[in-house]
């Protein structure tokens, strides 16, 4: 594509997107802006965008608005800087296909951030002994004698215990339980 600037303004909303490009990559782009001849970036403009008192969305933003005012070169550099650290992201840009429509880029990084977020990904095993641990401390409640010390029934359960505690978190536990009793 000839005109980069144009390109730039496609990709401008995915790239600008939150977890889009993560702190290293945005860092590394800049580097490269401020280190290739003739410079795109001078100093002050690679340490502004660098700084890391904005979050790296915002800054992402704020550098390719810099990048379009300047030239079809600094646009074309950014390309070659994108493609250089991150190949995996420059071939997701919506410019590299001009044929999807922001619906499904959208969509793409909506799968992106649910696969980021997934809170357990241990497996059945995992489920299964913390499903037993709860469903062993619920029978020993409902069937404790009241006459019966909690404590001592507590102490010998995690005392006994194989489900992987640690050894300094059992000896905190016991501890913790001999004082109360």
């Amino acid at each position: 594509m000839a005109d980069h600037c144009r390109r730039l303004d496609m990709d401008r909303e995915f790239l600008s997107r939150e977890g889009a490009l993560s702190e290293r990559l945005m860092d590394r782009i800049v580097l490269h802006l401020f280190r290739i001849y003739p410079q795109i970036l001078n100093n002050s403009e690679a340490e502004a965008f660098r700084s890391l008192n904005a979050p790296v969305h915002i800054r992402i933003s704020d550098l390719l608005q810099h990048l379009q005012s300047q030239s079809n070169k600094a646009c074309k550099e950014f390309y070659n800087a994108l493609e250089l650290n991150d190949p995996q992201i420059y071939k997701q840009l919506p410019s590299k296909h001009p044929g999807e429509t922001t619906r499904s880029v959208a969509t793409n990084m909506d799968i992106y951030h649910r696969e980021r977020y997934i809170l357990n990904n241990r497996g059945p095993v995992f489920f299964l002994a913390c499903f037993s641990v709860a469903a062993g401390l619920a029978i020993v409640l409902y069937y404790c004698k009241e006459e019966t010390k909690f404590e001592s029934v507590a102490k010998k359960i995690v005392g006994f215990s194989s489900l992987g505690f640690g050894r300094r978190a059992r000896r905190f536990i016991l501890a913790y339980l001999e004082a109360r009793s």
